[in-house]
């Protein structure tokens, strides 16, 4: 119990680095000696430097002979940090207990083996699901070459985001929209379309005093560069990450414009997977992991989120349920797809339902 326990404060550590640390993993890390804990840390802003020498920096000289609770396997290979493997082996600590083994290749087992060599006991596998999903960003952008993706929808009952005359806020209420930007703020990046950028205007960040110490990254899916030069999200491009994704044979006059305006165009083939929105998911997908992104929350409308599905791409949806229904005149969550048959539907496992206000919030992820 003593180990749970442990682990437990562990992973709260680790969840609090989501959105500050990628393209690095977030890490707990617990050190405990005689049942008293002498340090404690998470990967600090920008994914280093690593828990395991910040809280052994706190523990001093007493980790001597201490037990480690960490969440993911310790890194035994030299970046921009030296290994943290080294840094437990130099403490002395008598014992390493790890959540979850890290899946990058330049890891994966040999962290363990290499504190096993150094005669140090490391057990592993202690809530390892849990672990699991703390870093499943970052487990997706090595297996997958792409970030784990949450659709954010906030509706009526019978899925509607706006009036047929295209309005929509507010569907959902203020503790809802409060729960939405603390999605923003566990997220490395935000993806919307460009129809959301011209009709909204938004600013796309996490308006949350406190709550991540990065910026939000976020990511337009405009083929043709119709990002207006006086839209909210170029005028501070300067000041917070921008970027759109464009067709390579796009406006080289607009690319100038917005790229004198701080905005980062990224070219993405045209075709292929969500062609719908004039840009390649799958690439685009691709093309943001190699800029180090490992959770994306996508917040367009209905021809996102029916590009997305259509191409497969979901891992987990939250909806927003506001207790309304608006009819079948109303803009739909998702537009038409191509499902002509019930086993063609992207399906989800509902992990978890509770009320935000007056809304509903039900979180889903992928079906195995």
């Amino acid at each position: 119990m003593d180990d749970q326990s442990h682990m437990r404060a562990a992973l709260a550590l680790a969840r609090r680095g989501l959105g500050n640390c990628a393209p690095n993993p977030t890490v707990g890390c617990v050190v405990v000696r005689d049942g008293r804990v002498l340090g404690r840390a998470v990967t600090a802003a920008g994914g280093r430097p690593h828990a395991e020498p910040l809280a052994l920096a706190m523990a001093g000289a007493e980790a001597r002979g201490a037990t480690v609770y960490v969440t993911l396997e310790p890194c035994c290979h030299h970046g921009r940090t030296p290994p943290c493997t080294n840094a437990l082996i130099a403490a002395g600590v008598a014992r390493v207990v790890v959540a979850t083994r890290d899946c990058d290749p330049r890891v994966n087992g040999q962290g363990i083996a290499r504190l096993r060599e150094a005669g140090i006991a490391v057990e592993e596998g202690l809530m390892a699901a849990e672990a699991e999903e703390v870093n499943a960003g970052f487990f997706a952008r090595i297996r997958l070459g792409r970030p784990l993706v949450t659709l954010k929808l906030a509706a009526t009952l019978d899925g509607r985001i706006a009036t047929h005359t295209g309005e929509s806020r507010w569907v959902t209420g203020e503790a809802a929209r409060r729960a939405a930007h603390a999605l923003r703020g566990r997220s490395d990046a935000i993806l919307v379309g460009v129809g959301t950028v011209s009709t909204d205007d938004p600013d796309l960040t996490c308006r949350i005093p406190g709550f991540r110490t990065t910026p939000l990254i976020r990511v337009v899916a405009d083929s043709h560069l119709r990002t207006r030069l006086t839209a909210r999200l170029v005028a501070t491009a300067r000041d917070m990450p921008t970027w759109i994704l464009a067709r390579p044979d796009a406006d080289p006059e607009r690319r100038r414009a917005l790229t004198e305006a701080g905005v980062t165009v990224i070219g993405v083939a045209p075709t292929g997977a969500g062609a719908g929105l004039g840009v390649d998911l799958v690439q685009a997908l691709h093309a943001l992991a190699e800029r180090g992104v490992t959770r994306l929350l996508t917040e367009g409308g209905a021809q996102l989120a029916a590009a997305l599905l259509r191409a497969d791409l979901v891992d987990r949806v939250a909806w927003f349920h506001a207790p309304a229904i608006m009819g079948a005149d109303g803009w739909p969550a998702a537009q038409a797809f191509g499902v002509t048959h019930l086993a063609a539907m992207p399906r989800f496992v509902r992990e978890a339902t509770r009320p935000v206000g007056e809304d509903v919030l039900t979180e889903l992820r992928r079906a195995a």
